[in-house]
């Protein structure tokens, strides 16, 4: 047999990274949104510090090699590989920031220190520190404590030596960053150009009036910054409930093993010593050298100054032809099925939608699963004021959403107190799938209406992150839907599905019969091709299904945004499966699954990447499209996708992220931007 071959999943996804990175330095990007992308840089590494790096770390110290499951290099190797690459990440990083400093000081956005602030701005600084920033810091003395402080995961801190004027003395302290004030202070502008100083820089300035009562003879600070692991350890006590659990568990984790140590390279030898040693940070530990400031993430929040120009433009969200917000949905999708493709369409319809079976008085149930949610959601809102006109409200909440488990928890004891009936999902299962029914009650017999969506109900995350939901009353369709939340209640019974394919039972046992077929089909001479967009590819399995269709001669297409551990092109292996990732200004999440099946192409939509957990460890959904214009639209959508030439970068076996080369004379092809024209071109 064969051996098949893969990539990584960390470094592929460290790769990922690395092309919103190059979108931080891409000239044709507009100055202020590279600057975004490089906060969601920064974001994203600390996010893989917490989870990736930490699950790796924890098997290297376990003494297991990893092998197998790592496809073939030990832990330790690729904690080393890791930390390579994410050193060369930011120094890049660096790099790109000060080439962007350069070109907005050309537009008058000047980005100060505390070494550069005129004789105005200080006054305007110390009004400032004394009224806004002095009563949020938290300023602590070290020298003398019993027991160090616990830094906060991934939250800035200054550390500050004090070399005192009596002989030999040095006192070390450190400020924490408040994360409750913007990171950016705007200065008063002056003959048209604009100031902007970071609180770090403001603190620094201000260093003398924090450490007044110290008879010093040098003051210095240098960031540095800690990232913890941040997996969830569940207690086992069964007196103990599900939220109690998770709630104790997130206070634990602010004591999690430190994973990543982050420090400003021209920090003193001896300070970077004093808090290597009390934190007990060993070299097995990932200690990264960077600049000046951290958190970087915070430019994802940089001020705008009226500066629209160096934005994106933004675009309208597009109404769904024939689908009014005015009117009554339930009696639209009544007659047919309705494709939501959001940012592109707008998010109004899922939250209008529940709002109408909120009030409708022949409404008697909504059924719904949750798993991320907006500050202050309008689906909160909804679902509760459902409960208060009558409505059984059931809702399943994943608590275990990761960095989200805080806010589903308070948004469950929300809901509880309004009379919901909660689920909160099935151990050793979380629940990702997005579905929602409701039943209606007309002439004296229960229909049932439902949307399903590759993406959460989340006002916010829809306006940047793309994301198609199905909008049906398909009776059938929606009775396994029913059949999902009978699952959770009495999660022990193996349930049937007609029409959806439901993880952990049935997801990887259907798309391999879906790839089987294609074999088949191109063994017999008749058309037979895959196209899939999704997230991420890493589940070994699914890619030697992949490789054993290519080397059938079934024509495979990838879109695949994040990880992909699967090798395109390579001859007796791939040398019929191409795969692109686009990185551009809306992040690509939605997952639509196409098979030729000679002529008749079959469509889904579904919750789930190729990934093991959400084949065999996730309660997720995949939904087949029957309406022909709907399906038509899918396979659009894909190919738009697969048309562009200006941010599809090639997925390779050397990591390298090439660039879609367009052909001489071939016109510029945007794939997001041509998205939103072809649905433009729908409502005109």
């Amino acid at each position: 047999m064969l051996k098949y071959s893969y990539i990584d999943r960390e470094k592929s996804w460290l790769t990922f990274n690395a092309r919103v990175l190059q979108e931080a330095a891409d000239d044709t990007v507009p100055l202020l949104e590279r600057l975004r992308f490089l906060g969601i840089f920064s974001n994203n590494l600390d996010e893989f510090f917490r989870v990736r790096f930490a699950a790796v770390r924890r098997l290297s110290l376990s003494g297991i090699s990893g092998e197998k499951v790592l496809g073939g290099i030990s832990a330790q190797l690729l904690l080393k590989e890791i930390t390579s690459i994410v050193i060369q990440q930011q120094t890049e990083s660096l790099q790109i920031l000060s080439c962007i400093e350069e070109k907005l000081e050309k537009e008058n956005i000047f980005i100060i220190d505390e070494n550069n602030i005129s004789t105005d701005q200080q006054v305007f600084l110390k009004d400032f520190f004394i009224q806004t920033l002095s009563p949020e810091l938290v300023t602590i003395i070290l020298n003398d404590l019993a027991e160090f402080p616990v830094l906060k995961d991934t939250v800035g801190y200054l550390a500050i030596k004090l070399v005192m004027k009596q002989k030999d003395e040095v006192r070390y302290a450190m400020i924490e960053i408040p994360i409750t004030i913007n990171r950016f202070v705007v200065l008063p502008s002056k003959e048209g150009k604009h100031y902007v100083i970071l609180i770090d820089d403001v603190i620094r300035f201000n260093l003398g009036n924090i450490f007044n009562i110290f008879d010093y003879e040098s003051v210095s600070a240098h960031m540095i910054k800690i990232t913890r692991d941040a997996q969830l350890e569940i207690d086992s006590d069964l007196s103990k409930s599900m939220m109690e659990k998770i709630a104790t568990s997130i206070k634990d984790r602010r004591i999690g093993e430190p994973v990543r140590f982050i420090y400003d390279q021209l920090i003193e030898e001896d300070t970077l010593k004093f808090f290597l040693d009390k934190m007990k940070i060993i070299s097995s530990d990932s200690i990264i050298p960077g600049g000046k400031y951290h958190n970087r993430r915070d430019y994802m929040k940089f001020p705008n100054l009226g500066k629209f120009d160096l934005l994106y433009k933004t675009n309208d969200p597009l109404p769904i032809p024939g689908l009014s917000i005015e009117g009554s949905l339930l009696q639209k999708i009544k007659r047919k099925d309705y494709l939501l493709n959001a940012p592109f369409q707008s998010f109004s319809y899922v939250t209008k939608f529940l709002r109408e079976a909120a009030l409708d008085p022949t409404v008697t149930t909504i059924k719904i699963t949750l798993y991320r949610l907006a500050k202050n959601s309008q689906i909160i809102s909804s679902l509760i004021n459902a409960a208060k006109n009558g409505k059984k409200v059931t809702v399943q909440i994943e608590l275990q959403a990761r960095f989200d488990e805080a806010s589903n928890i308070s948004y469950a004891e929300q809901m509880k107190t309004e009379g919901i009936e909660l689920i909160y999902g099935i151990k050793g299962l979380k629940v990702h799938s997005k579905v929602c029914v409701i039943e209606r009650i007309e002439n004296d017999k229960i229909r049932r209406y439902g949307f399903i969506s590759t993406g959460n109900f989340n006002e916010q995350t829809a306006k940047v992150y793309t994301d198609v939901t199905l909008f049906t009353g398909h009776q059938q369709i929606l009775k396994d839907v029913v059949k999902i939340f009978e699952f959770f209640d009495i999660n022990y019974r193996l349930y049937r599905y007609k029409h959806l394919i439901v993880s952990p039972h049935y997801t990887r046992i259907k798309l391999n019969k879906f790839i089987d077929r294609e074999i088949a089909h191109a063994l017999e001479g008749k058309e037979a091709y895959i196209k899939l967009k999704m997230n991420s590819l890493s589940d070994f399995g699914m890619i030697n299904k992949l490789y054993d269709a290519s080397n059938a001669g079934v024509k495979i297409q990838l879109e695949i945004r994040g990880i992909c551990s699967l090798i395109p092109g390579i001859t007796g292996m791939s040398e019929n499966i191409e795969a692109i990732s686009i990185v551009d200004n809306y992040l690509e999440h939605s997952r639509i699954f196409i098979f030729g099946n000679a002529g008749e192409a079959e469509v889904f939509i579904s919750s789930a990447d190729f990934m093991t957990r959400n084949l065999d460890g996730r309660v997720e959904v995949t939904c087949p499209i029957y309406d022909p214009e709907i399906k038509k639209e899918l396979i659009d959508n894909f190919d738009l996708g697969w048309k562009g030439n200006v941010k599809a970068r090639y997925h390779s076996e050397g990591l390298d992220n090439n660039y879609r080369i367009r052909n001489e004379g071939e016109p510029i092809f945007r794939a997001q931007l041509e998205i939103y024209n072809y649905y433009l071109n729908k409502v005109k």
